[in-house]
Parts: C-alpha cells; structure tokens; sequence
C-alpha cells in the first residue's frame, strides 16, 4: 500500500479572507480589561468573608465585647486614601507629558504604602493583646480578612514598583498600559480598606452603642 504524498497549500490558500490576528493593530484596552476582570473576582472573594462576618456577627457570642481600637485603623484609611491621590496625579500628569512629576508621584505613592504595612504591623501587634485568630470566629475572620488586605497591598507594592522601573511610565503604542493597570489595582486595594475599615473596626462600636 503506497501512501500518498499530502501537499501543502501555498500560503494564503485555504485561510479565511482579511487580515491575520499578526497584522491587526493592537488592542490599547486589552489590559485594562484584564485587569478589571482580575478585580471582580478578588472583589467576589471579599464579599464572600464578608458575608462570612455578617453571618459571624449574628451570634452574640461570637461578637467581640471590646471591639478594635480605631486611631490606627482610621490612620491607615487615611494613608491609603491619600495614596489613591498621589496615584491619579500621576496619572494626570503623564497624560500632560510631565513624566519627571508623574514619577515623582509613583514614587510617593509606593512610600505610601510602605508606611500602611509598617502601620498595620504596630496595629497587628496592639491588637493581638485582646484578640488572637484563636479567639473565636470573629478573631479568625477579623485576621483572614485583614491579612488578605495586607497580601493585595504587597501586590499592588510589586505593581507600582515595577512601573516605576519602567523607561516609560505609559507607553503610548503598548497594549498593557503599565501606570493605568496598577492604579486600577492600587484604588481597588485602597477602596477595599475602607470597607474594612467600615464593617470591622467601626460597626462593632455601632452596633455595641445603647
């Protein structure tokens, strides 16, 4: 049985009529939108302990008696809050062709966010003298949910420092939009901390009022 040699066709031949994926101009919003699939489904797995809290919080006794301290829980809000700024401004700023300022801004934004992690850990260490992930639920919830901020902040740290490093900040022709993409993910982290803020640290003061 002789087996039939099998041609190939010339190039062109046989593939479907316009312009190959290769020679299509790039897609601009391509990783914005990865980046803002990527912060729904971190944002699903907040909601998800969150409801895990309010579920928690129905029971008395798994409420605290003494709930968390606030200075450095609002101190922190405000750290972050203000990051959020220094981050748009620089986003602001390069769009004007003030690469230099807008730097400068990335810069201080990163130092910001240093000085969060810095914080939580003199706050961890203050609230570990009342409650321990060991406590009851409410401690364990209380750490899983505040720790996980923490990692997403380390994230974001990464993001923003790789940005920084880059020659350019946002280059016009690229399809990933470095400075856009971490500003995108660093708002999430700070928005998700004000939630935090709101349903952990102040709610059990609300709610323990006459």
């Amino acid at each position: 049985m002789n087996a039939s040699p099998v041609s190939t066709p010339p190039p062109g031949e046989g593939e479907l009529a316009g312009p190959l994926i290769r020679d299509l101009p790039p897609d601009k919003s391509r990783g914005s939108w990865a980046m803002a699939l990527t912060i729904v489904t971190e944002a699903l797995l907040f909601v998800s302990f969150f409801f895990a809290y309010f579920y928690v919080g129905r029971l008395e006794q798994y409420w605290p008696t003494h709930p968390p301290k606030l200075k450095l829980a609002l101190i922190l809000l405000a750290i972050l809050l203000t990051s959020s700024l220094t981050i748009y401004a620089a986003e602001h700023l390069v769009k004007k062709g003030a690469h230099l300022a807008a730097r400068a801004l990335l810069i201080s934004t990163i130092l910001l966010g240093a000085a969060f992690v810095v914080v939580q850990v003199f706050e961890y260490l203050d609230h570990l003298k009342e409650l321990t992930p060991r406590s009851n639920a409410y401690g364990s919830l209380f750490y899983v949910i505040t720790s996980l901020h923490g990692l997403h902040v380390a994230a974001g740290l990464l993001m923003l420092i790789f940005v920084a490093c880059l020659p350019e900040l946002d280059p016009p022709d690229s399809p990933h939009r470095p400075l856009h993409n971490a500003a995108l993910y660093w708002h999430f982290v700070d928005v998700v901390w004000v939630f935090v803020v709101g349903l952990l640290y102040v709610l059990p003061h609300w709610s323990r009022l006459p």
